[in-house]
């Protein structure tokens, strides 16, 4: 979790902020290092809830996050895009800034979650069947 700190976010419960600067294009969180794989049936089986710290990776390849990936609050202007298992920093992330990916983007299996984000662009609800591109 080098660079990287979790504490209260303005966005809901818990988040996490960068301890330092991250440069745009720079590999924030690799998720190997907190997710475990699953299958479709797995992710099936888990809650709502646990459904949230879950991202499809494509060809039938679900992980589910632990510290600090399940940390990473949605932001609907999120700084990180995931690009091939890592959260990758979309802009400059300044210290002490929160982390935030796109739950919509990063096809966490959400179906109608309210949005805290707060940014201008916000989606107010989050619904992978209405937002996503087909």
């Amino acid at each position: 979790m080098e660079g990287m700190v979790i504490k209260k976010s303005k966005i809901h419960g818990s988040g996490v902020f960068a301890s330092r600067d991250f440069k745009k294009g720079e590999v924030v969180v690799e998720w190997s290092s907190c997710s475990t794989p699953l299958t479709k049936a797995e992710v099936d089986k888990l809650s709502k809830i646990q459904k949230s710290f879950v991202s499809y990776l494509g060809k039938g390849v679900w992980v589910y996050f632990q510290s600090p990936g399940k940390y990473f609050n949605h932001s609907c202007e999120a700084n990180t895009k995931a690009i091939k298992g890592c959260d990758v920093a979309n802009r400059k992330i300044r210290k002490g800034e929160e982390i935030t990916f796109d739950y919509i983007a990063e096809k966490v299996p959400v179906i109608n979650l309210l949005c805290y984000c707060g940014t201008g662009g916000c989606r107010k609800i989050l619904n992978p069947h209405k937002h996503r591109k087909k």
